[in-house]
């Protein structure tokens, strides 16, 4: 700990910043503050730079100070004892050697740290607390990029008790996790800054590093009263984008056009960026679960379906909806969507605590497979070509990511607090592809109905209750009035 001590006095005075205050542990933590227009500026909005989005107090918009450290308190008390737990912040992805892609933060290390930044690594343990090893930068990078959060960030806003520059983990690291019992990390998120560290790998070796993410997925299983506020929020932005895109599609028909209207829609509502890149398919393009080219022209008679999402200061929505832009579905489409929609229906009404998701999920099963070979899509004593019209289950965890504490079992008992989606589905191809056998007639179709669900108390709150499934009321929204073209002509859907 001296060394490490000496090595950040040496770094100070090599570098002429005057020393602002001495760490308990581990030595100087160096001033690295930058004003803009007189604030102080972390790299991200905080209450004074942006009075509009995070009140006094905050560190993310609608989470503050006191919610993160009891979130790295939990972590904490979950782990085993003396245990190291090491979080990478993601990478910033290129698109070309110059072109950055939209950069966006892994969930464990916002959800630990409140940094939205690329190149940090957080470690925490109960003999250090939250300790910050933040990227070096220099004048070309701010010039470049702009102003990044350094150390003196990390422990006056992000409220970390202790900071480092990045480059110094190589002496600091190593120490930390030698005298640790067991060093945790997120496998699939891992960053070779201190992987390659010869510690580390002595750890592994000695089967002393383990995957972290069970412990986080926990913590995120159940969202608090201003995660689940940030999530309403979140579900209203994406219900009343799809809404608008619902009715544009009377009279715009491509797949580009609606891709581009939802988009526009949720970010004119405070959206950050889509959750996903949206799902636009219209008839035979339905039928792939995450078609993602949205090139096509939309036929008149087909169904279209969307599954979109949106984020929220960190947490998402998902929301599918299924319906004919023409304003009318066709019989064969009228007896598939019923089937998806009933599915729906009462998939939901078991959403409560103490159900999971894979009673859900097999409740879901036994009412399509009947509807399924009611309908003479699925011959019966064939259940097992089920899974060749819908390979996909029932619902996920949603929170700060799509597929939100993803290690957890299926079975696990749902509490209140938790979100899950429930989206049965169906999905035809034109031609068969996995042996599947269908009637000419439902030949092309690909049905969706997805729902966020947050477990209460007492049951259950529906928070895209507001988004038309029922088929009277698509009906009646694909028919009311019509929209003036660019030439002032009017413009009406028509199903033939």
């Amino acid at each position: 700990m001296a060394m490490a001590a000496r090595l950040l006095r040496r770094t100070l005075r090599a570098t002429e910043v005057a020393p602002r205050f001495l760490s308990a542990s581990y030595g100087l933590v160096q001033r690295a503050a930058y004003a803009s227009g007189g604030i102080f500026d972390v790299g991200q909005p905080t209450p004074q730079s942006h009075p509009e989005l995070l009140a006094d107090g905050e560190i993310t918009p609608g989470i503050s100070k006191e919610e993160y450290i009891s979130r790295r308190k939990k972590l904490l008390e979950v782990m085993p004892e003396k245990s190291l737990a090491i979080i990478a912040s993601a990478d910033q992805q290129m698109m070309t050697d110059v072109v950055p892609y939209p950069f966006r933060q892994n969930g464990d290390y916002l959800y630990i740290t409140g940094c939205m930044q690329p190149g940090g690594v957080a470690v925490l343990s109960e003999e250090t607390g939250l300790c910050m090893f933040m990227p070096d930068t220099d004048k070309e990078d701010v010039v470049w990029q702009g102003q990044t959060a350094g150390v003196d960030a990390a422990v006056e806003f992000f409220k970390a008790d202790k900071a480092f520059p990045l480059s110094h983990m190589q002496k600091i690291l190593p120490e930390m996790i030698e005298q640790s019992k067991g060093v945790y990390h997120n496998v699939k998120t891992s960053s070779s800054s201190y992987k390659n560290l010869d510690a580390f790998r002595r750890a592994s070796l000695n089967n002393k590093v383990k995957d972290l993410t069970y412990y986080t997925d926990e913590l995120r299983w159940i969202k608090s009263k201003s995660e689940i506020k940030l999530m309403r929020e979140s579900a209203s932005i994406v219900s009343q984008s799809l809404l608008q895109t619902m009715l544009l599609s009377r009279t715009h028909r491509e797949e580009s056009q609606l891709a581009a209207k939802i988009e526009y829609e949720c970010k004119m509502r405070g959206a950050q960026r889509m959750a996903f890149h949206p799902v636009v398919g219209g008839g035979a393009n339905a039928s792939v679960i995450h078609y993602s080219r949205n090139d096509r022209k939309i036929k008149t008679g087909d169904l279209l379906l969307m599954d979109v999402g949106c984020e929220y200061h960190g947490y998402l929505s998902d929301l599918t909806r299924t319906w004919p832009p023409c304003g009318r579905f066709s019989p064969a489409q009228e007896e598939l969507y019923s089937l998806i929609l009933e599915t729906n229906k009462e998939c939901i009404k078991l959403c409560k605590p103490g159900t999971s998701i894979n009673e859900i999920h097999n409740h879901s099963v036994k009412m399509l497979i009947k509807g399924f070979q009611e309908l003479g899509i699925l011959e019966k004593g064939k259940s097992i070509q089920y899974n060749y019209l819908n390979p996909t289950a029932i619902g996920h965890s949603l929170g700060m990511d799509i597929h939100d504490s993803v290690t957890l079992p299926k079975d696990k008992p749902l509490e209140p607090g938790v979100v899950i989606t429930i989206e049965p589905g169906v999905y035809i191809p034109p031609a068969p592809i996995l042996n599947e056998s269908a009637p000419g007639r439902y030949r092309g179709m690909g049905i969706r109905i997805e729902d966020e669900v947050l477990i209460t108390e007492d049951g259950h709150e529906l928070l895209t209750a507001s988004v038309p499934k029922e088929i009277s009321h698509l009906t009646t929204l694909m028919s009311m009035g019509s929209e003036p073209a660019a030439d002032g002509h009017e413009l009406r859907a028509a199903c033939s």
